[in-house]
């Protein structure tokens, strides 16, 4: 028995650097799967919070969609949008009606007759003789107003002529001639002194 004892001693003296090396080993391996081990609970605790800031974000998109958007119009946005269109529409016939207010001012204004700046002398036309014999009373001279004549001057230069005639005899002559309204080119008929 000595000898067997003596063996397992020899033995387990002989295999004890060879069990230390594989502990050492193991060892080895047990710190390599511990940092693993680590590692992957790192990672699951990353994980885990990342799918708690997911479910925080989740639930804030629920209650968002839960909620009414703002980009809808509430009816009082709506019946201030309608009083807002309706003072513009107000104003716009407003606007139009001083425009065709101002527009008929303009028309007036250009119907009505220019009044001469200044006086020209008026010639009785050459080609129609004054004559001494009394006329009759459909006798007389025919005139085309030139710019700038108004019915005194045509009587002036009519009466610088030796034809005696007044206003009112051509306003007479001229039914619906009016002195404020003569056209340049317009043709009245100057009558004929009577005797």
């Amino acid at each position: 028995m000595k000898r067997i004892s003596f063996l397992l001693v020899t033995l387990a003296l002989c295999l004890s650097p060879a069990l230390r090396a594989q502990d050492a080993a193991t060892e080895e391996r047990l710190n390599k799967l511990s940092g693993r081990i680590d590692d992957l609970a790192a990672a699951q605790e990353s994980l885990k919070k990342q799918i708690d800031v997911l479910a925080k974000e989740l639930d804030s998109v629920r209650e968002q969609s839960g909620k009414p958007n703002a980009g809808y119009a509430r009816q009082e946005d709506l019946n201030r949008l309608v009083e807002k269109v309706q003072e513009v529409d107000r104003k716009r016939l407003d606007d139009a009606e001083k425009t065709h207010t101002e527009l008929l001012k303009l028309r007036n204004l250009l119907e009505a007759p220019l009044t001469p700046k200044k006086k020209t002398s008026v010639t009785a036309p050459k080609d129609t003789p004054v004559s001494t014999n009394p006329p009759t009373p459909d006798k007389g001279f025919e005139y085309v107003i030139k710019s700038g004549d108004t019915l005194d001057a045509i009587v002036q230069a009519y009466k610088d002529q030796k034809v005696k005639v007044t206003v009112a005899e051509i306003l007479k002559a001229n039914p619906g001639l009016k002195a404020e309204r003569l056209r340049v080119g317009q043709k009245i008929f100057i009558p004929a002194p009577q005797p």
